[in-house]
C-alpha cells in the first residue's frame, strides 16, 4: 500500500494516458484493416490497401481538400486578426478595453450549436440565405478561431518581458527594427500555437460548418454523413496521417527549442 499511495498520481498519469490514446490506436489499427463490408467496423484482414488508394472515394478527398483549404484561410485571417487585437489589448489603453476583454470570451463559453444559429441567422438576415457555402463556412470559421488566437497571443504578450524592447530602443534602433529583431521572435511561438490551435479548430468543426454550408461538404460533414451507410477505411488512414502530422510539428518544436538551449550555454 505504500508503495501505491507514493505512485499513486504517476499510475492515474498513465492510465489517464492510456485513455487518450486508445482511440488513436484504434484508428491507426484500422487504417491497416480489409473488413468483408463497410457495414462491419471490426478487424477482419491486414491490408495496404487503403494506404496504397486513399482516396478510393473521390468525394471524400474533395472534402478534405476543402477542409484544408478552409482550415488555411481561416488560420490566416483568424491569425492576423487576433494577434492585431492581442496586440491593442495588451499594448494600448482605449475607452472600452475591459468590455472588449469580456466579449473576447464569449465566443469560447457559447454552445457551439448557439454560435452555429447564430451565424446562421445572421447570413439570413443579410440575404445570404440561397448562397450558403465555402465563403459563409470561410467567415464562421475565422469567426470562432479568432477569440482563440487573441487569448493565445495575449498571454504571450502579458507574460513577456518588456526590458529587451526598451534596452533595442537605447541601442539606437528604430520601432520596426524593434519589433522584428525583438518583439516579433519572443511573440511568435505564442501565434505558431494559435495558428495550429486555429487550424485544428476549423478542421475538426462540424456544428457550426453542418449549419452555414448550404450544400458544401467538409470532411467532418462526409463522415457524419457516410457513418449512416458504413465508414470507409479510408477515413482511419486521412486520421492517422493528420495524428502523425501532429506529432511531427510537436517533435519539430521540441527539437528546435533544444537546439536553442544549448546554443544559449
Amino acid at each position: 500500500m505504500r508503495w501505491f499511495r507514493e505512485r499513486i498520481v504517476l499510475l492515474l498519469g498513465l492510465l489517464v494516458l492510456v485513455y487518450t490514446f486508445v482511440p488513436i490506436a484504434i484508428v491507426i489499427g484500422m487504417s491497416f484493416n480489409d473488413p468483408p463490408s463497410r457495414n462491419v467496423y471490426a478487424f477482419h484482414k491486414f491490408t495496404l490497401s487503403n494506404w496504397a488508394n486513399p482516396c478510393l472515394d473521390p468525394s471524400m478527398c474533395s472534402a478534405l481538400g476543402r477542409s484544408v483549404e478552409i482550415g488555411l484561410l481561416a488560420t490566416l485571417g483568424a491569425t492576423v486578426l487576433g494577434t492585431l487585437a492581442a496586440f491593442a489589448l495588451v499594448r494600448h489603453d482605449f475607452v472600452g478595453r475591459s468590455a472588449t476583454n469580456l466579449l473576447i470570451f464569449l465566443p469560447m463559453a457559447a454552445p457551439e450549436i448557439v454560435m452555429g444559429s447564430s451565424l446562421l441567422a445572421l447570413f439570413v438576415a443579410a440575404g445570404f440565405s440561397g448562397q450558403l457555402g465555402f465563403w459563409t463556412i470561410l467567415i464562421a470559421h475565422v469567426m470562432f478561431c479568432l477569440s482563440f488566437v487573441v487569448v493565445t497571443v495575449r498571454a504571450r504578450l502579458a507574460g513577456m518581458d518588456d526590458t529587451l524592447e526598451q534596452a533595442a530602443m537605447d541601442l539606437y534602433a528604430t520601432p520596426a527594427q524593434t519589433f522584428w529583431r525583438v518583439t516579433f521572435p519572443l511573440v511568435f511561438p505564442g501565434i505558431l500555437g494559435a495558428a495550429l490551435l486555429s487550424f485544428s479548430l476549423s478542421f475538426d468543426d462540424f456544428i457550426i460548418t453542418n449549419l452555414n454550408a448550404g450544400q458544401t461538404t467538409t470532411f467532418p460533414m462526409y463522415v457524419w454523413g457516410v457513418a449512416q451507410r458504413g465508414v470507409p477505411m479510408q477515413v482511419n488512414v486521412i486520421g492517422t496521417v493528420m495524428f502523425l502530422v501532429s506529432v511531427l510539428i510537436v517533435l519539430g518544436g521540441e527539437a528546435n527549442n533544444r537546439r536553442r538551449s544549448r546554443a544559449l550555454t
